[in-house]
């Protein structure tokens, strides 16, 4: 790893846990940490030792506040191909069925969404907020708010997404929701992820790996459909890079990384 990401594996219980390692940027997702997602999730893919992943992020202020608002992404002109990076970060777009549980503390927001939406389920503990500022922005939250409504309420994931940086849900209404599957007191959200996934490597894997690929596939046509229109809605819908930059830089000097 180029010091974006950090993996370590115990081959004693099978669980691998990897590690967001941008505490300074939020852990913010750079085009080099994409990259590296992409290769941690196939490389874990053939590691037969490795039956249970869990995925958190560096220090404590944030779990992820999605794609680095410095990372340049070249666009083609055409609405119809609009390339998104974080599109291949997680488990799933990876064909990695193996079962994966995110551990969160601090923010996730924005593109951290793409990372929670393909984890199996998520442990947070109380410092824990979900938010989604695309709106403030002037962009349109397409892949997030999919990913996001096949986890929680209709209702709650529409206030999330349309109130923006006004909105932001904590960790008890997270659990309460259902978005959240186990809380705990501060700092202790990676140890109850990795009590969780040594349960879940000491099962047999292909019981476990067909179950996890069940339940994708209860989601998995709505979701592709729903993909389908998040490019032109983006394309239509996203103001000028110029204008996101203005309202990002007035918003009383917090910085957040979205998308």
């Amino acid at each position: 790893m180029s010091g974006t990401l950090r993996v370590s594996a115990d081959k004693d219980t099978g669980v691998a846990v990897v590690t967001l390692d941008r505490p300074a940027r939020l852990n913010a997702i750079d085009l080099a940490m994409a990259g590296e997602l992409a290769d941690v999730w196939r490389e874990l893919r053939f590691d037969d030792t490795v039956r249970a992943v869990v995925l958190t992020g560096a220090g404590e202020r944030a779990f992820s506040t999605g794609l680095d608002r410095d990372a340049v992404v070249p666009q083609p002109s055409s609405p119809y191909m609009q390339d998104d990076p974080l599109l291949r970060v997680g488990p799933k777009a990876n064909d990695l069925w193996k079962p994966v549980v995110a551990a969160v503390s601090g923010m996730a927001c924005g593109g951290a969404f793409y990372l929670l939406g393909e984890s199996d389920f998520i442990v947070a503990d109380t410092t824990a907020a979900f938010f989604d500022p695309h709106t403030g922005y002037g962009m349109v939250s397409a892949y997030e708010s999919v990913l996001m409504a096949q986890r929680m309420p209709y209702g709650e994931v529409a206030r999330m997404a349309l109130m923006g940086n006004a909105e932001r849900i904590g960790a008890r209404r997270a659990y309460e929701i259902g978005l959240v599957s186990e809380l705990t007191e501060p700092g202790a959200a990676l140890e109850a992820a990795v009590r969780c996934a040594v349960v879940l490597a000491g099962y047999p894997t292909e019981a476990v790996q067909g179950t996890v690929r069940a339940l994708w596939a209860a989601k998995e046509a709505g979701r592709t459909q729903a993909f389908a229109q998040a490019p032109h809605l983006i394309a239509l819908g996203n103001l000028p890079a110029e204008r996101q930059a203005e309202l990002f830089a007035g918003r009383d000097g917090r910085t957040y990384r979205i998308r």
